[in-house]
């Protein structure tokens, strides 16, 4: 039987500390679903770390959010890194349709047995123009977008190459932006789907001690920000032509 909008259950894999941007990033991946925040079931795992069994059934699509807290760089620190790994295999291989973001991105290639890279100086952090790749324009999320598109990004660590198995579907000059599991509904991107200017602001403000060198620097970030209404429609392609399809 045919799900409608207002049927679908969507798990939410949060990786957030901060009780204020809990709230934000599920109304965010609300907005841009286009589906009820009644309809989320919430998976935050630093409530929950040990999540690697986390039940999927009755789940339609998985969501993975970032994080201003934790590095996956770090799991001794932060040990739910190598237990969303072990549930995003699963989803994968239950072919359950998951769309992982910045953080997200992150974990789905090590669990894939990719590499992550940490830069310290130079990382993006911003509205970014990001370039698609030559397999882009046959993927079903990626083939409408304009080349290139704006998105939002802030994170420290890169992946600069993708393990066996992905697609490369998009790119800056300072590493990969997204990617598609060839045998598998599974896309991530290191950008932000479901984050705009006015949140990149509201962030950036919040985190700046994080993420700035000051002021200055912070004011000319957010300064030079755009909108960014192509990567945002990303999420309501995904529902669309991947979860309802």
């Amino acid at each position: 039987m045919q799900l409608s909008r207002e049927q679908l259950t969507i798990l939410l894999i949060q990786i957030r500390d901060d009780t204020d941007t809990r709230i934000e990033e599920l109304a965010s991946f609300s907005h841009f679903c286009g589906v009820a925040v009644e309809q989320f079931r919430i998976l935050n795992v630093f409530d929950t770390p040990d999540c690697s069994d986390y039940a999927l059934q009755g789940i339609d699509a998985v969501l993975v959010g970032g994080s201003s807290e934790a590095s996956v760089l770090d799991p001794e620190a932060y040990p739910f890194v190598r237990a969303i790994q072990q549930l995003l295999l699963r989803c994968i291989e239950q072919q359950l349709p998951t769309f992982a973001s910045c953080f997200g991105f992150q974990l789905a290639v090590l669990a894939l047995g990719g590499k992550i890279v940490h830069q310290a100086r130079d990382f993006e952090m911003g509205t970014l123009a990001i370039s698609l790749s030559e397999y882009a324009q046959e993927d079903v999320l990626f083939g409408s977008l304009p080349n290139p598109f704006m998105a939002v990004s802030v994170h420290r660590d890169s992946a600069l190459s993708l393990p066996e198995g992905c697609v490369s579907l998009a790119f800056t000059k300072h590493c990969v932006h997204a990617l598609k599991v060839s045998s598998a509904p599974f896309w991530a991107s290191q950008f932000h789907p479901e984050v705009n200017r006015s949140i990149l602001v509201q962030r950036l403000s919040q985190f700046r001690e994080h993420y700035t060198q000051g002021d200055n620097h912070l004011q000319q970030v957010l300064t030079a920000a755009q909108e960014t209404p192509h990567s945002n429609g990303l999420l309501k392609a995904f529902i669309d032509k991947v979860v309802l399809a």
